[in-house]
């Protein structure tokens, strides 16, 4: 027939089909259509098959936490000597000396941090401790909270623009946000946070990324038991400060969201720590350094023992900067301190090799932590402008 084609040829079947009518056009047009979806579908399965190949890390999850000004002399070498039974920096003298002292800092230190000293020493790493030349330092040269949390976020110091603690939403994109754009990861990112400024650092209105921080209660129509508890007491018990809640607060609000909401990617700042020391209150800051501890292991033998995270999830955790080192200077921070800048991090999870303290020597950056996320993840980060991964923290 002209026009016409022989477009199926089975054992039942033998189909004219002419070009030029209408029914031919149509089911010309719907073959067409139905080879070109196979098409994509293959292709689609061809790229997914290549990231699979490409991602050889075993991490899935993400928790970061930050420690907010706690000197990296406390860590690694537990309550200090020169302060833990000062009677000018503690209410009650000799309060400290049962729980915190001992002669030999590796023992002080395990006081103090019995999760850090066990389970991250043991399966993990520390970086920081300056007496083996391990040096850990914030990229910016503010040394203060906000200029600290945009480097430990976004990958990079932004010292012309992010130069105060100043309520201003952050011009910078953070790690966080940009797992928030990707459809496998849309919605599952969330953050909490002592200080009432977070919500402008992660910039929520852009990012999308809910954050409760400050004094926000939790929100919603499904609220748990443990959140309409957390959210009654802390409307009731206030702390000492404007701006920054207790950590008990956050850290239930973020434990719960954990088993409510199971994020694979969770961001919690703790801030006790800085504000006891800015107020030279050192007992209060030890009890405080070491209740976080405590914390930290309850997140991390939460998820440990959730499958959705048990060996899938990498915990970092860093701080936003250092303090001095004199009974004066300790209650500061700032570009005139001159051990302002030192800090430290650690890090444990399945794709980071168990070295525990590391003592060698080298040089690390809290910008580093935003594209050694993204490896951990089997991806690229997005900003040329970040600093490079830390190479030892990946296997």
């Amino acid at each position: 027939m002209v026009g016409c084609e022989l477009i199926a040829n089975t054992s039942k079947l033998n189909l004219l089909i002419c070009r030029h009518s209408v029914v031919g056009r149509l089911i010309l047009t719907h073959t067409m259509m139905k080879k070109t979806c196979l098409l994509l579908v293959l292709l689609a399965g061809i790229s997914l098959g290549a990231f699979a190949q490409t991602k050889t890390t075993k991490t899935e999850n993400i928790i970061l936490i930050t420690f907010d000004g706690l000197r990296w002399q406390e860590l690694f070498k537990g309550a200090d000597s020169l302060m833990v039974d000062d009677t000018g920096l503690i209410e009650s003298s000799g309060s400290l000396l049962s729980d915190f002292w001992h002669p030999d800092p590796l023992q002080r230190r395990k006081m103090l941090f019995p999760f850090f000293w066990s389970t991250i020493a043991t399966e993990g790493q520390l970086y920081g401790n300056r007496a083996y030349g391990n040096r850990v330092d914030n990229q910016n040269k503010m040394w203060f909270s906000y200029p600290g949390y945009n480097e430990v976020l976004s990958g990079f110091a932004d010292d012309e623009r992010i130069n105060s603690n100043s309520k201003i939403n952050n011009p910078n994109v953070t790690f966080l946000e940009y797992l928030n754009q990707m459809p496998q990861y849309k919605g599952k990112v969330m953050a909490f946070g002592s200080w009432d400024v977070f919500p402008y650092i992660i910039h929520e209105n852009r990012s999308g990324i809910p954050v409760n921080a400050g004094f926000d209660l939790a929100e919603g129509d499904d609220l748990t038991d443990v959140e309409k508890t957390v959210n009654r007491m802390q409307q009731e018990i206030r702390g000492p400060w404007g701006g920054v809640r207790l950590d008990p607060f956050t850290h239930h609000y973020a434990l719960e969201a954990i088993k409510k909401h199971k994020p694979k990617v969770l961001y919690i700042a703790y801030g006790e720590t800085d504000d006891w020391a800015h107020g030279g209150k050192y007992d209060q800051y030890i009890w405080s350094a070491k209740q976080t501890d405590a914390y930290i292991r309850e997140i991390w033998e939460t998820v440990q023992a959730d499958p959705q995270y048990k060996d899938k999830t990498t915990l970092i955790i860093t701080t936003d900067h250092g303090r001095g080192i004199t009974k004066t200077s300790w209650k500061s921070h700032g570009a005139s301190v001159p051990q302002g800048g030192e800090i430290w991090m650690m890090a444990i999870g399945p794709d980071t090799p168990a070295t525990g303290e590391m003592k060698t020597q080298g040089q690390w950056q809290s910008a580093m932590v935003a594209r050694t996320i993204f490896q951990l993840l089997g991806m690229e980060y997005p900003d040329s402008k970040a600093a490079p991964a830390i190479k030892e923290m990946v296997k």
